[in-house]
């Protein structure tokens, strides 16, 4: 993922430039597929913009794999559970509900991601569900000594299909129309974990 939301100075650089851009209709989008009091994970929590908005309806464990950003969070948001996880491997022992992020898993080359996916469908529990959003388009790049993998909903509908059966798949405009999109699957039942 590069070295970009590892030092002090590009993390205050990330907030300053997220700064008025949260997943409010995202998170709208999630509630319609998962219930209020739902024990939620949040890849990726950087500036804890999201975090606070889904712990208005959640109970949010908020995760990061910079230390950085996890020093930004403890304190600015204290008394609650940020853990230290790299989005690919997902090592923890706790089980959830359901699991969010926004814009966070298009920094894993396929590899990993197919990694992350099978581990989300691990650590929730039945019936569990996934929201994510991903910017939309073909190929890779680096932007700010970061990976970016693009994806199409096609591609992301078969790899989510293989453990979640498909719930939303909704288009949306970041900067240009159509540049992001909103997955949302449902954990299915009976596959070996």
């Amino acid at each position: 993922m590069g070295f970009y939301y590892h030092t002090k100075k590009s993390v205050e650089e990330y907030i300053e430039m997220a700064r008025g851009h949260d997943g409010r209709k995202i998170i709208a989008k999630l509630k319609e597929h998962l219930p209020a009091g739902s024990h939620l994970l949040e890849i990726g929590s950087g500036p804890g913009t999201d975090w606070k908005l889904l712990n208005e309806h959640y109970h949010v464990t908020g995760s990061d794999q910079s230390k950085v950003f996890l020093k930004h969070l403890q304190a600015n948001i204290p008394e609650s559970e940020f853990l230290e996880l790299d989005a690919a491997s997902l090592n923890t022992p706790l089980l959830f509900d359901g699991i969010y992020s926004n814009k966070v898993l298009h920094h894993l080359e396929d590899e990993a991601l197919i990694a992350s996916v099978k581990r989300q469908y691990e650590i929730l529990q039945p019936g569990g569900i996934v929201c994510h959003t991903f910017w939309h388009g073909q190929d890779s790049e680096i932007y700010n000594d970061l990976f970016v993998n693009y994806h199409t909903d096609e591609g992301i509908g078969m790899l989510f299909g293989e453990y979640f059966d498909h719930k939303l798949f909704h288009y949306y405009k970041e900067f240009e129309k159509g540049d992001s999109f909103l997955y949302i699957g449902k954990k299915r039942k009976g596959l070996p974990t």
